[in-house]
């Protein structure tokens, strides 16, 4: 079985090292696999040579936004079998998802992209905007009311500055529940500790992974336990999940890599 492992060694993110995850992995996958690595600007003339397309760190796709849509658009008319699968609805296309799943009553930070709406957002201190098509923090602010209002903020999504206790993410592969781990220091992001979830944490996860429409792919669920003991989405990165292997134990990292192996193996081989 061909893969193409689609991502960018060089690039760099905040508190993480995406090329010794992709290294790593990349390096256990070519023992089971025929595998071939590049960027995703590179990856046209290997595409129909390959059996399944695994996209991973590649970083942010504003970096390359033409060649993302345009790489979408061959999957889709070329059907090419890629993992994930692109029938996403979250991160893979920008961060509308947060609005609509806010005004749908799903547990997330409260969410608006239009000043008229500023009624529906709690009355904070701070607030946060971001680009709707923004990753990394990248173009992320925090301002007062006041500020808020002078601003020009289209294409911006704007949310209350959350007081939560620490950050948790679960990660699954198609609909499995793999592993979570949390960050005890919300000032340290990716200082994290393997999380023990309740039942009542993976009632709240599974809710975004059965709302996403990925039947194929790995999926990180990104929440907030915030001052009064709820949990709120921050985010359902549904395209190249950053899955932190290196800081697992060797038993969670162990399962999760076969669990990939076997699954990649059931679907395209």
């Amino acid at each position: 079985m061909k893969i193409l492992f689609l991502t960018d060694l060089y690039y760099s993110a905040k508190g993480r090292e995406y090329f010794k995850e992709d290294l790593f992995l990349s390096n256990i996958l070519k023992e089971h696999f025929d595998l071939v690595l590049c960027h995703p600007k590179n990856s046209i003339s290997f595409e129909d040579d390959v059996d399944l397309i695994l996209f991973r760190n590649t970083g942010s796709v504003l970096g390359f936004k033409d060649v993302y849509n345009s790489f979408k658009k061959r999957v889709n008319d070329n059907n090419l079998n890629t993992f994930n699968e692109f029938t996403g609805k979250a991160d893979m296309c920008g961060k509308q998802y947060l609005i609509d799943l806010f005004n749908d009553s799903f547990p997330v930070i409260p969410t608006i992209d239009d000043i008229q709406d500023f009624n529906k957002l709690p009355d904070v201190k701070e607030y946060v905007i971001k680009p709707k098509d923004g990753a990394d923090s990248i173009g992320m602010e925090f301002l007062s009311k006041d500020e808020l209002l002078e601003r020009d903020l289209k294409d911006m999504l704007i949310q209350p500055k959350i007081d939560f206790e620490y950050e948790v993410s679960f990660y699954f592969i198609n609909d499995k529940f793999e592993y979570a781990l949390y960050g005890p220091d919300k000032n340290k992001r990716w200082e994290l500790e393997k999380y023990i979830c309740s039942d009542e944490d993976l009632e709240f996860a599974k809710k975004f992974i059965e709302w996403n429409t990925i039947e194929y792919g790995i999926q990180r669920v990104d929440a907030c336990r915030t001052s009064d003991g709820r949990l709120l989405l921050v985010e359902l990165e549904d395209l190249n999940p950053y899955l932190s292997l290196l800081e697992l134990d060797n038993t969670t990292r162990n399962k999760f890599i076969n669990d990939l192996i076997n699954v990649m193996k059931e679907e395209f081989e």
